[in-house]
Parts: C-alpha cells; sequence; structure tokens
C-alpha cells in the first residue's frame, strides 16, 4: 500500500513519510491477524472445528488400507495407490495422507 502512495524517497522529509505510512500499514495488518486469531480461538471454544470436512470416511480409510496392505500369491501389492485412488474418487496424496495417519 505504501508503494502505491507516489512517495518521493530522494529527501529526508519522502523516507520518513514513507516509513510512518509503512509503520500504519504494518500495525493494520497485525491487527487484522491478531483478530482473525482471536475469533478462530473463539470459535474452537465453543466447539466449533472449521475447514475442509476429511475426503474419506473412516470406513473407507480403513478400506484404502486394507487395499494397500492386499497381496497377490507373488507378494506384491494387489492394487496401486493410484488404482485405490481411483476406487474412492481421490488423488493418489489424499490416499497416502490417509495411509499416513493409519501408520504406514
Amino acid at each position: 500500500m505504501v508503494l502505491k502512495q507516489g512517495i518521493d524517497t530522494t529527501t529526508p522529509a519522502g523516507r520518513f513519510l514513507f516509513h510512518v505510512i509503512a509503520a500504519m500499514d504494518e500495525m493494520t495488518a497485525d491487527l487484522i491477524s491478531e483478530g482473525t486469531l482471536e475469533g478462530l480461538e473463539s470459535a474452537r471454544a465453543r466447539g466449533r472445528i472449521g475447514g475442509r470436512p476429511p475426503a474419506l470416511t473412516e470406513l473407507q480409510a480403513l478400506e484404502a488400507r486394507q487395499m494397500y496392505d492386499e497381496t497377490d500369491e507373488h507378494g506384491k501389492r494387489r492394487y496401486t495407490v493410484a488404482q485405490i485412488a481411483e476406487t474412492f474418487g481421490v488423488s493418489r496424496k489424499t490416499i497416502y495422507r490417509h495411509l499416513d495417519r493409519n501408520h504406514l
């Protein structure tokens, strides 16, 4: 925001004004951040969690784990992570995230 003011920073007064406006902008940003954190803390205290819901339910994560652990007669994995992800309609990263939660 300070950079859009067209302040001549080649003069001492211009540099001073630049720093004063920059400090006010920084304080405003800090106040907004502080208010956001307080709001989130207050919501958590009221039992609100927020955020996006998990892509897989607990049952789906368990099924994905079972598919991942399943092997064929040669001891190789029967399903690739890509196949498991396609089965549940999610990305491979989502499968890996849920597998990591259940201790790979």
